[in-house]
């Protein structure tokens, strides 16, 4: 992944690539952790040939690179500082693989449930190596982090699902369409039915509530960590306020949160506002 083409991704995720604020030590280790999540998601979707093989070789590469040999892979070439220097394990590297290699295999979700599994592979990883990268690592703070990671996710999949249905997946829950009364044909119309909005509203409101959830980790962290964390919190809290004024209708254009709602968002909660 080059870095213009990192830059670009990094405006439009919810896990964003490190804030300039933050130390250049840390702003390099999670730029390296980023690349790595990109890079292999950029496998499991868009690359030619076959993608779980590509994704077997990724694992292959971390195993040798936690043997302390030269990664082979443009996955992994970057991580080798990274995992020393934080003492990173390999466990939440390979459930990134590890979703990536389910979504060459699933393409549905029958509950809310299912999905939260496949978010444990797929989000929750990020958010335990970055606390470790700071330093910050313990069970409770994994438990608000995973919190956090989730309801990103979720946004992440209402931004883009029509992005999605072009790969032929669907992450909004089976069971949640059917409560909606909303068909995959009306997920590709030119824009949202009215039936389609309430859907997206209601995941939009589970994210929020576990943005809320997960909020006590920022209060809990001190430093760079509490300021890297109240970026993501305020980046999540940004899309929901962006999905909303649009009456989440993410059909018919691409949503994404402002500059400045995410800011704002993190000075309140840096300076421990009221919870709103």
């Amino acid at each position: 992944m080059t870095e213009a083409a990192l830059r670009a991704s990094a405006r439009k995720e919810n896990f964003p690539v490190a804030m300039a604020v933050l130390a250049r030590r840390h702003r390099r280790h999670l730029t390296a952790l980023y690349r790595f999540a990109r890079t292999v998601d950029e496998i499991g979707d868009t690359s030619s040939g076959d993608r779980s093989r590509a994704l077997a070789a990724v694992a292959a590469d971390l195993d040798r690179l936690y043997r302390g040999e030269p990664p082979q892979t443009a996955a992994c070439q970057h991580l080798t500082d990274t995992i020393v220097e934080c003492a990173l394990p390999k466990t939440p590297f390979e459930d990134l693989v590890a979703a990536n290699l389910q979504d060459q295999r699933v393409h549905r979700y029958r509950t809310f449930a299912e999905l939260l599994d496949y978010c444990r592979l797929s989000a929750n990883p990020v958010g335990h190596l970055v606390l470790r990268v700071f330093g910050s690592y313990t069970t409770q703070r994994a438990r608000w982090s995973d919190s956090i990671c989730t309801a990103l996710q979720v946004l992440e999949h209402c931004q883009d699902v029509r992005e999605d249905l072009e790969r032929d997946r669907v992450y909004l829950p089976a069971e949640d369409l059917a409560r909606f009364g909303v068909t995959e044909c009306e997920l590709r119309a030119p824009s949202a039915t009215r039936a389609t909005r309430a859907l997206l509203g209601f995941q939009v409101q589970r994210a929020v509530r576990m943005l809320e959830d997960g909020r006590s980790l920022v209060d809990q962290l001190r430093g760079a960590a509490r300021i890297a964390v109240a970026g993501y919190v305020a980046g999540g809290l940004a899309t929901a306020a962006a999905l909303a004024r649009r009456h989440f209708d993410v059909l018919n254009a691409e949503i994404a949160p402002s500059v400045v709602g995410t800011v704002g968002n993190c000075v309140h909660l840096l300076t421990g506002g009221t919870r709103r």
